[in-house]
């Protein structure tokens, strides 16, 4: 793996273990949360209006769940996480479901070294957002995992084909071996019955959108980092799922977990070229699905 800046994702997440000290959970908490996603690469400084000394650390005011609508805009980026109906390991806002597997951690440490990498202007914290909300257009980009304990509603179903249709980019990630694929292509066929799922090889623009990627790692969870796997005999695979004008819209991160680099990161533990690697194909998704 080649990366074409002197700084990369390998120094930045020495700075997670400082930057997500102050990190709280809001007791005000809800589901749905929107906001604008827009004018991606922008690199101009916070508004004037926020005050960044009254926080408990460098990154701007973490809201209230309830108050982020009411501040939609202000930020031009937003890392947002699809909220979906299901089942799994962890529930969160006191609801089941495999969604919110590595939340809030995971979202919050990407958000600090991605800003760091890619120099978005971005909202610091977590963004959940339901696949059925209306408002999920605003954002044009959402990321969705433990997509094999999905259980999609009809509202869910026509509120992802609607996202997809209307340009939006979709990151998936963290789901293994056969019967986790066929939940999440059962999923998938009632979104879109006819488009097929193909592989995206290493010569596709996105391994090159910022940093050169050569090949496909699998990326285990902190627990499995020793056999670096959580699937006998499952072998890393990227797929995706293209529009009738040829745009990628979903990126499938398969039999690996990005996810559980971006949360581990700064943690002795996990193997830094794993969590380097994550970080990179991080930055190149979200870079190629903002500028095409």
């Amino acid at each position: 793996m080649r990366r074409l800046f002197q700084a990369g994702p390998g120094l930045a997440v020495f700075v997670l273990a400082l930057a997500t000290s102050a990190c709280h959970e809001d007791s005000d908490a809800a589901p749905h949360i929107v906001g604008i996603g827009a004018e991606f690469m922008t690199q101009q400084a916070p508004p004037p209006s926020i005050d960044r000394s009254m926080f408990g650390d460098a990154r701007g005011p973490h809201l209230p769940y309830a108050e982020v609508s009411r501040t939609a805009g202000r930020w031009p980026f937003y890392w947002t996480r699809a909220v979906y109906s299901g089942y799994g390991r962890r529930g969160f806002f006191g609801g089941g479901g495999s969604w919110a597997v590595d939340f809030p951690k995971s979202d919050q440490q990407f958000m600090i070294v991605l800003k760091r990498l890619v120099r978005l202007n971005g909202y610091d914290w977590e963004n959940p957002v339901s696949l059925a909300d209306p408002n999920l257009r605003k954002f044009p980009l959402i990321y969705m995992l433990e997509v094999g304990g999905m259980d999609m509603t009809e509202a869910e179903v026509e509120g992802l084909r609607g996202f997809m249709d209307a340009g939006g980019f979709v990151i998936v990630d963290d789901f293994w071996g056969p019967r986790e694929w066929d939940v999440f292509e059962y999923n998938m066929r009632r979104v879109y019955p006819d488009r097929p799922i193909v592989d995206v090889g290493l010569d596709h623009p996105i391994y090159t959108a910022y940093y050169t990627i050569d090949r496909v790692e699998q990326v285990p969870a902190i627990g499995n980092t020793y056999q670096r796997t959580e699937c006998w005999g499952c072998f890393p695979e990227v797929k995706g799922m293209y529009d009738d004008d040829g745009r990628l819209m979903m990126m499938i991160n398969f039999n690996t977990d990005l996810g559980d680099a971006w949360e581990w990161a700064e943690s002795p533990q996990y193997p830094l070229e794993l969590s380097t690697y994550a970080y990179e194909m991080g930055a190149n998704m979200i870079v190629y699905a903002m500028s095409h």
